[in-house]
């Protein structure tokens, strides 16, 4: 089991700046790709931001963005911490949303990929 601890979500106003954080305990090993997913009131959740672990999968480090966050946002780790980031920059009344931390593992003792969750962290950007 891996377990997810969000924090950083806040209220802040247009074009303001916010970084959130996802602190990693558990089952830390096998870990392909962290994530930031998003998920607004009336709307389904959608990936914001991923960043794949040295070593797995297709690339090494790799980071992948949203196209309405591009530019805005970026996604750090620090492996030392296990601790991903997400720095938000120029907030957008419409990034307004519940934002979830994710990790995507390899799970040897079921033989596939398993995505566990974090509560999530509200961001409340006011116009």
């Amino acid at each position: 089991q891996v377990q997810l601890v969000e924090s950083g979500g806040g209220l802040v106003q247009a074009g303001g700046s916010l970084r959130l954080s996802c602190a990693a305990s558990g089952s830390i090993s096998n870990i392909a790709a962290r994530s930031w997913y998003r998920q607004a009131p009336g709307k389904q959740r959608e990936q914001v931001a991923t960043i794949t672990s040295s070593g797995t999968i297709t690339s090494s480090g790799n980071t992948n963005y949203a196209d309405s966050v591009k530019g805005r946002f970026t996604i750090s780790r620090d492996n030392a911490k296990n601790t991903v980031y997400l720095q938000m920059n120029s907030l957008k009344p419409e990034d307004t949303a519940i934002y979830y931390c994710n990790v995507h593992r390899w799970s040897p003792g079921s033989g596939g990929y398993m995505d566990y969750w974090g509560k999530g962290t509200l961001v409340n950007v006011s116009s």
